[in-house]
């Protein structure tokens, strides 16, 4: 398969990697929120049955090596289409963090890897860019393809406050620009999962009935 470029994707050279670092430890806010998608990301892999070998992408700039890296005796690989964020990653990683992980650059639509190369595939915040169904589905059957077991994704998803004010607010723009990011349907997403050959074991909530985003746990039906 060709690897595709998506607009969003051009911004991540080297200024906006450690931009993209920081911004995550630079408010009380943005500490608050990195702590709950660390502990709803631990619940997921827990789901998963604690994977032996994970591959996390996109990885950026290795926000979730170090929870990845709590089980002694698991593999990780991380993958990123920006060579820049990888970069940063290495940089800003401690030793004993940097040395359980391989490394390598990877467009989702098209991973260096062999068939069924790892238990689970870690995918947080890729989908809610991913406004084209066809692209979505690229990237799952992708998923399929070089997961043996699972899969964890995060996206945004309706049903909640925050979607609907995002809704409101869509819908009184006047001038319509490239949008790189999108809530959407639950029925439509899971439907999805289905199509790729994924079965939905659960799912968690950044903030129920309030916030948008959602991890999900797949699991690969065979």
């Amino acid at each position: 398969m060709p690897t595709q470029e998506l607009t969003f994707s051009k911004k991540y050279n080297l200024k906006h990697a450690l931009k993209y670092h920081d911004k995550h430890r630079n408010t009380l806010s943005r500490r608050l929120s990195n702590w709950r998608e660390q502990a709803i990301a631990e619940k997921a892999l827990k789901l998963a049955g604690q994977p032996a070998t994970v591959l996390d992408l996109p990885c950026g700039t290795g926000r979730f090596w170090a929870l990845l890296a709590r089980k002694k005796d698991r593999t990780i690989l991380a993958a990123d289409n920006s060579d820049a964020m990888l970069s940063v990653a290495r940089e800003v990683m401690p030793p004993a963090v940097l040395e359980r992980v391989q490394t390598f650059q990877s467009s989702a639509f098209d991973i260096q890897l062999a068939n069924d190369s790892v238990d689970h595939v870690f995918c947080m915040r890729l989908l809610h860019h991913i406004t084209r169904p066809e692209d979505r589905l690229a990237i799952l059957s992708e998923f399929y393809r070089v997961a043996r077991h699972s899969v964890a994704v995060s996206l945004w998803v309706d049903g909640n406050y925050k979607s609907l004010r995002r809704r409101k607010l869509e819908a009184r723009r006047t001038h319509k620009t490239y949008q790189n990011r999108i809530v959407l349907q639950r029925r439509i997403v899971e439907r999805e999962f289905s199509d790729a050959g994924f079965a939905i074991a659960g799912h968690y909530d950044f903030l129920k009935f309030y916030a948008m985003w959602r991890l999900y746990v797949l699991k690969k039906q065979l």
